[in-house]
C-alpha cells in the first residue's frame, strides 16, 4: 500500500476507530457487552425514555439491527421497555438496576481504554483534534 493512501486523513481516522473499537471490545467482553451494546446503555442512561428509532441513529445503526440489542439487553436485564403514556406504539426505554450497576463498570473500563489511547497526546493536543473533528462532522453533515 503506498504511503500516500496510508498518510490520507480519513484512512487514519478509521484506523484510529478500528484500534478503539477493538479495544473497547477487548475491554468490555468482561461484562459480556459489545461496543454497540455499550452505546446503548450509555445513551439510555443519559436520555431515559429514548425511543427505539432514536437509539439506533445514536448508535450508528439500523432500526433492525438496534431490535436485536435490545432484546439481548432486555434479555439479560439490562434495559426494559414500556409504553409511551402519550404514544401507544412507542416503547420507551430505561435502564434496571442491573443496566445502571453493569454501565458503570463498562464506563470504568472504556475510561481505562481512553486513557490509554491519549497517553503521550497533550491536553493541548486533545483539545485542538476534539475540535478539528468536530468541525468535520459539521462540513460533514451540513449537506
Amino acid at each position: 500500500m503506498s504511503s500516500q493512501f496510508t498518510q490520507r486523513f480519513g484512512y487514519i481516522l478509521k484506523r484510529a476507530q478500528h484500534a478503539l473499537r477493538t479495544r473497547m471490545d477487548d475491554e468490555l467482553r468482561a461484562y459480556e457487552l459489545t461496543a454497540p451494546q455499550y452505546a446503548v446503555l450509555l445513551t439510555v442512561d443519559l436520555e431515559p425514555g429514548i425511543s427505539n428509532a432514536a437509539l439506533a441513529k445514536s448508535a450508528f445503526i439500523t432500526p433492525q439491527s438496534m431490535q436485536g440489542i435490545i432484546a439481548t439487553l432486555e434479555k439479560r436485564e439490562l434495559l426494559e421497555r414500556a409504553p409511551d403514556p402519550n404514544h401507544g406504539r412507542i416503547l420507551m426505554t430505561h435502564l434496571t438496576a442491573n443496566g445502571q450497576e453493569t454501565l458503570s463498570e463498562a464506563n470504568k473500563a472504556v475510561m481505562r481504554v481512553e486513557k490509554l489511547m491519549m497517553g503521550s497526546v497533550t491536553k493541548s493536543d486533545e483539545k485542538r483534534v476534539s475540535k478539528t473533528l468536530l468541525t468535520c462532522i459539521e462540513n460533514l453533515t451540513l449537506i
